[in-house]
């Protein structure tokens, strides 16, 4: 039985999410998104290590959103260009998109809590 538990940041949205991954991916990480259901609601979030947290090695943290319905596709799609930012589910990889996979989880991990 695992007693240690992910710290869980919920996030606003789905676009914060997908900045953060992206943000991420920049700075040369491999990045995936986790989804899992849990309790009638879907999960999406990344997880993270905050290191050298006072006497600790580092902290995991689990960055996630909330939403009642699955995203559509198997990638978080995000593009920045003149028009705005556009943040969508897709099926594949786009031209001029920075594309996250998503990584489906059978069942909420045990280290895990979320809200």
């Amino acid at each position: 039985m695992i007693e240690e538990k992910a710290l869980g940041i919920k996030l606003a949205g789905i676009a914060d999410l997908a900045r953060l991954a992206s943000s991420m991916v920049s700075m040369g990480g491999s990045v995936y998104v986790v989804h899992f259901a849990h309790k009638g609601k879907h999960y999406y979030g990344l997880l993270a290590t905050y290191r050298d947290y006072y006497k600790y090695y580092g902290v995991p943290l689990l960055y996630y959103v909330e939403v009642d319905e699955p995203l559509k596709g198997k990638y978080l799609a995000i593009k920045v260009d003149e028009s705005g930012e556009r943040v969508e589910g897709t099926e594949g990889v786009r031209p001029g998109w920075m594309c996250i996979p998503i990584v489906n989880l059978e069942r909420k991990p045990g280290f895990v809590e979320v809200e």
